[in-house]
């Protein structure tokens, strides 16, 4: 038997080797067996980096066997997916809810409202704001994003609160 059938393929020359005398080979069988929608270029190189992993275990007489076998697992376990996934999207998702269109015609306005609102606002006042209520920042941070003294922040969001009760007088804001 002949040296380099049992050579180790973990070194990166004998690796490189088993890459360019399969690497071709594994690509077309997976294309024309399965087409390019399931991306056998990704496969290809997912199957070397599993050779990679166990290159310990795989002499260089089993790396074509073992490339091959495990290329072509893995577009079966794509084909699964994605037969899976097309399951779940012929289930339509329910169009309805149990809220009155009274209700979310409120909610509609409301939103339009407050964004009126919100956009009259002078800019300290509305970054402030936003910073404190949307991302739920601490007063500390956004007076160091903003250059300013922890008492100017408080101040600006408080009068930004102040206006939106105000705008917003049939709307329960905490």
């Amino acid at each position: 038997m002949p040296k380099h059938l049992d050579e180790n393929i973990c070194e990166s020359a004998s690796f490189e080797r088993v890459y360019n005398t399969y690497a071709d080979d594994l690509h077309d069988f997976l294309y024309y067996k399965y087409g390019a929608q399931f991306n056998p270029k990704d496969k290809v190189q997912d199957a070397f980096m599993k050779l990679w992993d166990n290159c310990k275990k795989v002499t260089f007489a089993k790396a074509k066997s073992f490339l091959f076998t495990i290329a072509n697992n893995m577009m079966l376990n794509e084909f699964k997916h994605q037969k899976v996934v097309l399951k779940y999207q012929k289930i339509k998702p329910k169009h309805y809810t149990s809220e009155t269109p009274e209700f979310i015609l409120e909610q509609q306005e409301y939103l339009e409202t407050y964004n009126k609102v919100l956009s009259n606002l002078k800019e300290e006042q509305r970054v402030a704001f936003l910073l404190s209520k949307v991302e739920g920042k601490k007063h500390s941070e956004i007076a160091e994003l903003l250059g300013v003294t922890q008492k100017v922040v408080e101040y600006r969001i408080y009068s930004a609160f102040n206006i939106l009760k105000k705008e917003l007088k049939g709307f329960k804001i905490k």
